[in-house]
């Protein structure tokens, strides 16, 4: 491919909207916003191939760490409202809550994803592209993004709606391609986005394509489909949301002459895909086109399983399209399920998890033979802090090209007998706890106190209020054994009166602390997102993860963790259940009896924390005779059990996630 012809091949390509003027600056020569041109030309090329198996993946939400990861660059001035706006802290150190803010000079992470089930999607794309696999993803541009969390004294969470200029975000460019979508009342017209996710080693590219109603002829409710992600008060909007995706996707698809394979659902949310081609199809052509999708279910939770009346289906689609979910996603109880819908159209399904599995049979007995599983992962060169890449580079006969295989982390066990390996290990996780000390340096953390985090979504089966069941206990482990640490984090869903109920009672504790605060700091962190994910992840002594089992379908940031040798405490459901053989922390909690769900309403709070009590007793302990005022002792069991986790990572990543999902959904060599 010749230098002077690359420009004009991606031209050619890509009908990028305004070239000649908002983007010339940044897309040139060889050069798409700092990045190589070659490798999305190449990618482009690729995906229009007839000869070649590609895969158009779907998601409602995608969490890329646009902010840290192979950051894009831009010649244009960055719209103020795409930085990072400054966020309160909720401590028992009122005096710094007062006086001071949490501030990043840095960009937002783009602004499409709501928590876990987007960070997996973000991560598996990576992935993809790392494995120079033939992709095209697919996703909504939500010009309100989700919402920005705020803290308001006594009153708990108070949403506030964002907004951010897609037209500055770099990398982020508008096509000029529409395409429209025909409803019973009206059609909506789409215009589409791109965004390339790059390989770690910047060779290949997965492109992302971004559906917009925002746009004229549109009419206003039809204008606001693509505004919040998740909106859950109005049944029409969900509806439609879910409509778009799945319509707007696959004519998104054509239009761009993108030949797909497979249609991958991430979450019933895109099964409107199969919706849209099934038309008009007869029982023979149906089947040829069911081998064509697969389906990936992400929650055992019920309510995570969307259902709509027919009344309310037909109130927007055509008869036609009624007609075909009626077939194959009616439930007993009259109503369109999609969980059901997807499973019954697709020709692989697959659970997040073992336990997740089971979940599933119990669920879906009828398709006990059909779901699979698949755990989850992380990418790991995205959630690997700078000092652990470090770290691993000084031993490379041990890790050899540890970025691109991270399965290799498993080795790590080989210097468990290694003096300076567990004395560096020591280091790079100190240093990692200096930065956070830093970042919250107005309320007093210190490197050599036992610190735990708490940060995922607001949800009650999640129980983010177990660690805080009873703060006086809290405070005399602190006065017996040494002082503590703890962080918190996470949004609840606007509209999830629980989750909301569960942080205003977390603050309201916090607030009413009067406990020397040397021995027992409490900070709760505003507008968890990625940058604070990972943050906290790399740098904390502990990871607390307390979800009631089985409701956990997987869950992810504990990978995250593991990856930067942080310890687990956790309770024993999702990916934490197939590694409980592995002496990586302290499981502890209720156990869901073997072949039955048990019941999402009864938390077993006041058992599952006197457990949790017991455990952080005797993790505080260790930890206190590892690290005695910054005197370590390399020879701790403490030390042994970060290696362990720096060897589980080495299993629970998106590499051996991908190579599951090729040989058991997909079927590519």
């Amino acid at each position: 491919m010749e230098k002077n012809n690359l420009i004009d091949e991606f031209y050619a390509l890509v009908q990028v909207d305004d070239a000649d003027g908002h983007y010339a600056q940044d897309i040139k020569d060889s050069d798409y916003f700092g990045m190589p041109l070659k490798a999305i030309v190449k990618a482009e090329k690729r995906l229009r191939l007839k000869s070649e198996r590609c895969i158009a993946y779907f998601s409602m939400e995608y969490g890329l760490a646009t902010s840290c990861y192979n950051k894009l660059s831009s010649q244009l001035p960055l719209n103020p409202s795409n930085r990072v706006p400054e966020n309160a802290v909720f401590s028992n150190f009122r005096v710094a809550d007062y006086f001071f803010a949490l501030h990043q000079d840095n960009i937002i992470d783009l602004p499409i994803y709501s928590g876990g089930l987007g960070v997996l999607a973000g991560d598996t794309v990576k992935t993809m592209a790392d494995y120079k696999l033939p992709v095209a993803a697919i996703g909504i541009l939500w010009s309100s993004g989700y919402f920005r969390q705020k803290f308001w004294f006594k009153y708990g969470q108070a949403p506030e709606k964002m907004r951010w200029d897609p037209h500055t975000y770099p990398g982020l460019i508008p096509l000029k391609n529409r395409i429209k979508i025909s409803l019973k009342s009206e059609d909506v017209y789409l215009r589409l986005w791109k965004y390339y996710v790059y390989s770690q080693a910047l060779d290949a590219v997965v492109p992302l394509i971004l559906l917009d109603s925002n746009i004229e002829p549109n009419s206003q409710n039809a204008r606001n489909l693509t505004d919040q992600l998740y909106r859950s008060d109005n049944i029409f909007l969900k509806l439609l949301q879910r409509v778009m995706l799945g319509f707007g996707g696959v004519s998104a698809l054509k239009d761009l002459g993108y030949h797909i394979d497979t249609y991958h659902l991430n979450e019933g949310h895109a099964v409107f895909a199969f919706i849209a081609q099934a038309r008009g199809m007869s029982k023979d052509e149906l089947e040829n086109l069911k081998s064509k999708f697969v389906y990936t279910c992400h929650t055992p939770v019920e309510a995570g399983h969307d259902r709509f009346s027919f009344e309310d289906l037909n109130k927007v689609l055509k008869p036609e399209d009624t007609e075909i979910i009626e077939k194959f996603g009616k439930e007993r109880s009259g109503a369109a399920n999609l969980t059901l819908l997807s499973m019954n159209i697709s020709s692989a399904i697959n659970a997040v998890s073992h336990s997740h599995q089971k979940v599933m049979h119990i669920q879906f007995p009828d398709y006990k033979d059909q779901i699979q599983y698949v755990t989850n992962g992380v990418h790991a060169y995205t959630w690997m802090s700078r000092g652990f890449q470090e770290l691993f580079n000084k031993f490379p006969a041990t890790f050899p090209d540890f970025k691109s295989n991270p399965m290799i982390l498993s080795r790590a066990t080989e210097l468990k007998a290694d003096a300076d390996f567990r004395a560096r290990l020591w280091q790079a996780h100190q240093s990692n706890k200096t930065d956070l000390c830093k970042f919250l340096e107005k309320w007093k953390l210190d490197k050599n106190i036992f610190t735990i985090c708490w940060a995922r979504r607001m949800a009650a089966y999640k129980r983010p209020s177990l660690i805080l069941y009873d703060i006086s206990r809290l405070a005399r482990i602190a006065d017996k054994i040494g002082p503590l640490q703890i962080i918190l984090a996470g949004k609840a869903h606007p509209n999830d009166n629980l989750g909301f109920t569960y942080i205003n009672e977390m603050l309201d504790k916090v607030d009413k602390l009067n406990v020397d605060y040397d021995k027992l700091k409490i900070i709760v962190l505003e507008n968890y997102d990625i940058f604070l994910g990972k943050l906290l992840s790399s740098s904390v002594d502990v990871w607390l993860n307390n979800p009631l089992p089985p409701f956990e379908a997987s869950g992810t940031s504990g990978m995250k963790a593991i990856l930067n040798g942080v310890l687990q405490m956790s309770t024993v459901d999702g990916w934490v259940a197939e590694a409980t053989d592995r002496k990586m922390g302290a499981f502890f909690g209720y156990k869901n009896s073997e072949g039955s769900v048990g019941n999402e309403s009864d938390l077993h709070m006041p058992d599952d924390s006197e457990e949790l009590y017991r455990a952080l007793e005797g993790m505080v302990s260790l930890y206190y005779k590892t690290n005695s005022r910054g005197k370590v002792d390399i020879n701790s069991g403490w030390i042994d059990m970060m290696i362990e986790c720096v060897c589980v990572a080495g299993q629970f990543n998106t590499y051996r996630m991908v190579d599951e999902y090729k040989q058991k959904i997909w079927k590519i060599a």
